[in-house]
């Protein structure tokens, strides 16, 4: 009996060495390359392909991140992909750069099959932003909703309540204020980029683009937008950036050094705060945007990335659903809050309890930032995107932003100028 046993016992450890050997092969992972402009999504992804592979381990993977800086990422891509070699699995596309990537045959895969069943449960602008004849390309972190940060503290110490500012006017009004008792600007504007003034154009019912997505920057609406700023830095209540943008080491500097009373940026912008400003914790707080007119929306959907699958990658099965799993489930949406402080897609999650969880970002902010979000979630209309967007914010973030606040050039003839030249452009 005892060498029966043995025997047995020796067949079920070859058995299960078999068993494991199977598995293993079974289970071989797959490495999916990945490249962005951004190193605040690599974490997120990181730990999404974790939680995939914990879901799904028959077919795991792991994420091999490459970042670049903005210009190169997106050159360097185009290329690979025109050219036909050299393109990862997947890639970070960012909305003004998106449009160069639909021109022409696509090199993109269609992500239809993960997108459609999920269009009920989505803001799905943020997904048709990167479409083109019937087929979804892209995937968006957020919704980038727009919003005012306030700095409580500095608004405290000159007797303005934040609350109260529901208006432009009102906005100038408390700057004026704010300048008068504390020496502190109230805002700053970027030269480089339009972050801060998009949505004046919006809720005056204009755009950068027309509504057939022509470039429209010579209009009234963006006119009064920049001529708001510009007098603001006329008076002293509103700055120049330094550095140029939000997304400028100087900028940083100043602002978490209690630089300015408040800025106006997407909803995306709380992990900046975060990661680059860590001294205002405990002293921001985030309030929907003021309006020209009472009335008008108070947000807009501005930015995006959208996350698309390579022709070239020899994956795409299962790089589509891995991007599917990452930024359409709820558990995926539920970490590009937890992780990066975005406003997910699916718009069902924004009154979830999860949302009110500990984290980095509920630490931060002196307010719950989704209660911004749910006073306008009816306000927050999608931008206009065509062909022409990507020289249209070329014109922008290189010319116009920088002759209205650093030249503080005549407005009305400078759009005159920018709007013949962009006309003149092809896309």
């Amino acid at each position: 009996m005892k060498k029966l046993a043995s025997i047995l016992l020796v067949l079920t450890m070859m058995l299960s060495m078999v068993a494991g050997i199977t598995a293993a092969s079974a289970a071989e992972v797959t490495t999916l390359e990945f490249w962005t402009f951004q190193e605040l999504h690599v974490k997120f992804y990181l730990k999404m392909a974790e939680m995939w592979n914990e879901k799904n381990p028959d077919r795991p993977i792991a994420i091999n991140p490459t970042v670049f800086p903005y210009d190169d990422m997106h050159n360097k891509l185009l290329i690979a992909l025109q050219s036909g070699t050299g393109a990862p699995d997947i890639a970070d596309i960012e909305l003004g750069k998106y449009a160069n990537f639909l021109m022409g045959e696509t090199q993109l895969v269609p992500l239809n099959r993960v997108v459609e069943p999920e269009l009920p449960n989505i803001v799905k602008a943020r997904v048709d932003i990167y479409a083109k004849d019937g087929n979804y390309y892209g995937i968006c972190f957020h919704v980038g909703a727009s919003v005012t940060y306030y700095n409580k503290d500095i608004l405290d110490a000159a007797g303005v309540d934040p609350a109260s500012i529901i208006t432009w006017d009102d906005y100038a009004a408390a700057g004026r204020t704010v300048l008068e008792k504390t020496g502190v600007p109230m805002t700053t504007v970027e030269s480089n980029d339009p972050w801060s003034f998009w949505q004046m154009l919006t809720e005056q019912g204009s755009d950068l683009l027309t509504p057939d997505g022509l470039p429209n920057v010579n209009t009234p609406e963006m006119a009064k937008g920049l001529q708001f700023y510009q007098d603001m830095i006329k008076e002293g209540t509103c700055i120049v950036a330094p550095g140029g943008g939000h997304h400028a080491e100087e900028y940083y500097g100043f602002m978490n050094a209690g630089g300015a009373a408040s800025i106006t940026m997407p909803f995306w912008y709380l992990d900046r705060f975060t990661n680059y400003m860590p001294d205002l914790k405990g002293k921001m707080i985030v309030l929907p945007n003021p309006v020209f007119e009472v009335g008008q929306p108070r947000s807009v959907g501005l930015g995006g990335t959208g996350t698309s699958v390579t022709n070239q990658s020899q994956h795409q099965d299962l790089a589509i659903d891995f991007l599917g799993y990452a930024k359409l489930s709820e558990e995926g949406n539920l970490k590009i809050w937890e992780l990066m402080g975005f406003d997910p897609i699916r718009k069902a999650l924004w009154t979830s309890p999860e949302l009110k969880n500990p984290n980095v970002f509920i630490d931060y902010y002196a307010n719950f930032p989704f209660d911004a979000l749910i006073a306008v979630q009816d306000e927050i209309p999608a931008i206009v995107v065509s062909d022409s967007l990507p020289k249209t914010m070329t014109a922008i973030r290189s010319s116009i932003m920088y002759r209205a606040y650093e030249g503080m050039e005549d407005i009305p003839t400078m759009l005159a100028e920018e709007q013949a030249l962009l006309d003149k452009t092809p896309n």
